[in-house]
């Protein structure tokens, strides 16, 4: 599957979403509809694997990500959430529509769930994005009116019932993000750096400036805004973070004094391991500031990241990075010996 010709753009097409009410209309199976609550938390968790291990069973969500979003200051689930049961009592549907705050370069709505795979194909999928999509419109209403608003789903593009239903209510691919992955028994490069740049591990005190850091040389990249304080710290202190595996690039400026110029910050996730096949890290995120590129900053720190990987005895790993990223990461990661397996698809409407 691609993504259409002529619509990966930098900017979704445009389009008027309006809110709906076709929550309760005829279908085959009644559904009844209510807010989650943090109460759901373990049953949310339970349906999330469920619909994971149909679309994506390589990655599947944990119970701390589904806590976590409950405990986001911009998560208000009595409007932003929607979940669904059958008249046996069974949970079929989920969906959050979750608007970060920093609207900087744009303001985005993002839109996540599912439905219960032996459930679908009976119209509950397309109320329930109806209704996400409504709620982003509200939601993104109240960003300025020079801001671009932009509206994201994402979907695996083995699952193709999302694909259908996303095209199927107005919102286009946009964009595909490729999964790669990396066997740690291949040989990993050795890397030169300039001497005014050294790599260290990730510490708590160097966090902040990883943070800016981050923010920095993701200006450039699509759909991307600055990360909320409270985002960032729910990423480094959950259980998956691990920043004995995770490099940061210090560099010496004119003035002799050090800042962070780049980072490859990794998660692992156990629960994942038994359906991936092998045991592996995940790079959640590489950067290097503009100004610092071409330095093969990001290499170095992807080689670290590899060789701590391999002493802690895991096989692979993983990453994932957009294929039509302006700093050239794809190439670079495949010149790091990862190869490509699966493909993350972004569907967007601009509002």
């Amino acid at each position: 599957m691609e993504c259409r010709t002529g619509i990966q753009t930098d900017a979704p097409r445009r389009r008027t979403v309006l809110p709906t009410d076709t929550l309760g209309s005829a279908r085959p199976e009644a559904v009844r509809w209510r807010p989650a609550t943090l109460a759901d938390v373990d049953d949310l968790w339970h349906f999330t694997r469920m619909v994971g291990r149909a679309d994506h069973p390589y990655h599947l969500t944990t119970r701390e990500g589904i806590e976590r979003d409950f405990g986001l200051s911009y998560f208000h689930p009595e409007q932003d959430s929607l979940i669904g049961f059958a008249p046996d009592g069974t949970l079929v549907a989920m969906g959050m529509v979750m608007s970060p705050p920093l609207r900087e370069l744009r303001a985005r709505s993002i839109l996540v769930g599912g439905v219960h795979p032996d459930y679908r194909g009976r119209g509950i999928g397309r109320e329930l994005l109806a209704w996400q999509l409504g709620r982003a419109a509200e939601q993104l209403a109240t960003a300025a009116p020079t801001v671009p608003r932009w509206i994201l789903a994402y979907t695996d593009e083995a699952a193709y019932r999302n694909a259908r239903l996303f095209r199927r209510l107005g919102m286009e691919c946009a964009r595909y993000f490729q999964s790669l992955e990396r066997r740690l028994d291949q040989p990993i490069p050795d890397i030169d750096l300039p001497g005014d740049v050294r790599v260290v591990r990730f510490t708590a005190e160097l966090s902040q400036a990883a943070h800016e850091a981050r923010d920095s040389s993701f200006q450039d990249h699509w759909a991307s805004q600055p990360m909320s304080d409270e985002a960032w710290d729910f990423f480094v202190a959950s259980g998956k973070f691990r920043p004995d595996l995770s490099y940061l690039a210090l560099g010496t400026g004119p003035d002799g004094t050090e800042k962070v110029v780049g980072f490859t910050l990794a998660t692992v996730t156990e629960d994942d391991w038994v359906n991936q096949g092998y045991t592996g890290s995940h790079v959640d995120l590489v950067g290097v500031i503009d100004g610092w590129r071409g330095k093969h900053i990001a290499r170095a720190l992807l080689a670290a990241h590899l060789r701590a990987a391999r002493t802690e005895g895991l096989a692979r790993v993983t990453l994932i990075v957009d294929s039509e990223s302006p700093t050239g990461a794809l190439n670079l990661y495949l010149g790091m010996g990862f190869t490509p397996t699966t493909r993350r698809l972004a569907f967007t409407v601009e509002l």
